[in-house]
């Protein structure tokens, strides 16, 4: 089994490259689940609505703290857990290290409550490999605003929100060097691939592909 989470500022290129992989994992014969954050579940969707919905401008930071981590909690016990206690590949479209850059880093909550209240949503769960796709935050906005019909609450906040959110991921990135890899996200769309292919190779030697 393997617990696999990307991350990135908006603009980052994550659904991109994750379709990449899917398609390489393909080949490993191996059972894979894609899934994202929030979301995941019928309850995690409903949740995504309201959180994402650009209309709730009023949404308080401790107020979308706990959304978010009731959408975890649901998708860690009803999704995730079954699916790698069975030994499927599980890749996350975003995990807690966004409730902590974004919250955290982005909103000035404490890390120290967003930590706990994590332990508690997810049961202790933590990702074996942690890719982060990175890239400034100027330039990620400047890609996602060519999709405007896609724009959000969070993508809508302020450009130093953005870049204290990006901040925070380079913070978290250097305190678990282990876990997580960095993958500058302003290359060749195929050259980003190829390294994460690389870095799953040498991560996980049963996704070896001669």
């Amino acid at each position: 089994m393997a617990f696999i989470s990307f991350e990135g500022i908006e603009g980052s290129g994550k659904t991109t490259q994750i379709k990449r992989l899917l398609t390489w994992l393909s080949r490993s014969h191996r059972p894979v689940l894609h899934t994202r954050e929030p979301g995941g579940t019928e309850i995690g969707d409903a949740i995504r609505q309201i959180l994402l919905h650009p209309q709730h401008t009023e949404m308080v930071p401790e107020a979308e703290i706990l959304l978010f981590s009731a959408a975890r909690a649901q998708i860690v016990h009803e999704v995730i857990r079954p699916h790698l206690q069975q030994g499927w590949i599980v890749i996350c479209d975003r995990f807690y290290d966004s409730t902590l850059a974004y919250q955290g880093y982005g909103l000035g909550m404490p890390l120290e409550a967003l930590q706990q209240i994590t332990a508690f949503a997810t049961g202790g769960l933590q990702p074996d490999l942690t890719l982060y796709l990175d890239i400034e935050a100027e330039a990620g906005l400047r890609r996602k605003a060519q999709t405007p019909e896609e724009w959000n609450r969070m993508e809508a906040k302020e450009l130093a929100f953005h870049r204290r959110v990006r901040d925070g991921y380079l913070a978290l990135a250097q305190a678990e060097p282990e876990r997580w890899v960095i993958i500058a996200a302003d290359q060749p769309e195929a050259i980003i691939q190829s390294q994460i292919q690389e870095c799953l190779s040498a991560h996980f030697p049963f996704l070896r592909q001669e």
